[in-house]
Formats: structure tokens, C-alpha cells, sequence
């Protein structure tokens, strides 16, 4: 059924930002097959870095699942260049990776990560929003961002 994502994007009141342009020697996505590899996306929002430092320290859980929904609308925004500006050509939500800036004793990365997966799931429905994930700790991130998340999706 054709033209089912945009509508449900502003059903949800959410808008894309514009996809970013890599910040280094890389490049933001890259098809292979039908499968479509996203580079990890930032919490960035028009230009501007937004949940800067780390989960534990000077962020919680709240701020950090916030963060990596962000990051979720960033890959959203990458995935729909690289299908040509349709997202209905998304077939399956297959993978996200998320990074969290957080203190050794913080644990609670799965939560955080939540932000991104429930926006997947919230955008592409079920069973094409639920996806195979990690969740990982890391002692800092670019640029000082408290998440980064990557993702892999199938098109067709």
C-alpha cells in the first residue's frame, strides 16, 4: 500500500530533518542489494548539537531515551535519501546499533536505546519496525553527544 510512512509521520506530529552530511572521510549511507547501511547519526537537530555529555553523569534515562530518538529521526531522515525521497520502499527495520556516552556504573543502555527502537516501530508498524539491536556503553562519543545510533534496512 502505497504512500503509508509520510502520512504516519505527520499523524505522529514528528518532521525529518534534513539528512546530514558526514562529518569525516565517509559517507552517510551505502546500498548494497536491497539492503541499506546507515552510518551512525548524532543527536544533531537543524545544525545543532542537542544531549551533549554523558548518561550517569549530567543526563538520565529520560533524556537519554530523547537523545536517541533524535538520532532514530536522523536515520529516518538518511534512509528516506536513500530511497530516492520514498520511504514506503522500507520493507524491514533490520538492525540498529546504539552507543551510549555513559559513567562505568550506568546500566540502564537498553532503556535509552528504547528511544530509537520504539520510533521504529512507531513509523514502519509491526512487524516492519521491530528489529534485531545492541545497546552499548561507551566512555565518549563525537563531538560530545551522549548517543549514536546506526542502522541496517532492507528496501525494496
Amino acid at each position: 500500500m502505497a504512500g503509508t510512512v509520510e502520512p504516519r509521520l505527520t499523524e505522529l506530529g514528528l518532521e525529518l530533518p534534513d539528512a546530514a552530511a558526514p562529518a569525516a572521510n565517509y559517507v552517510p549511507y551505502t546500498v548494497s542489494g536491497n539492503l541499506v547501511f546507515i552510518s551512525g547519526q548524532i543527536t544533531v537537530l537543524n545544525g545543532e548539537l542537542q544531549y551533549l555529555g554523558r548518561l550517569g553523569a549530567n543526563l538520565g534515562v529520560d533524556d537519554g531515551y530523547q537523545a536517541a530518538r533524535l538520532c532514530g529521526l536522523n536515520l529516518i531522515a538518511q534512509l528516506r535519501a536513500a530511497c530516492g525521497g520514498d520511504l514506503d520502499r522500507v520493507k524491514q527495520v533490520v538492525r540498529l546499533g546504539g552507543f551510549v556516552n555513559s559513567m562505568p556504573e550506568f546500566t540502564d543502555q537498553p532503556k535509552v536505546i528504547n528511544g530509537a527502537s520504539d520510533l521504529m516501530v512507531e513509523v514502519f508498524g509491526e512487524p516492519a519496525g521491530q528489529h534485531a539491536r545492541f545497546a552499548v556503553s561507551a566512555p565518549s562519543l563525537p563531538l560530545g553527544v551522549s548517543v549514536e545510533v546506526d542502522g541496517t534496512f532492507e528496501i525494496s
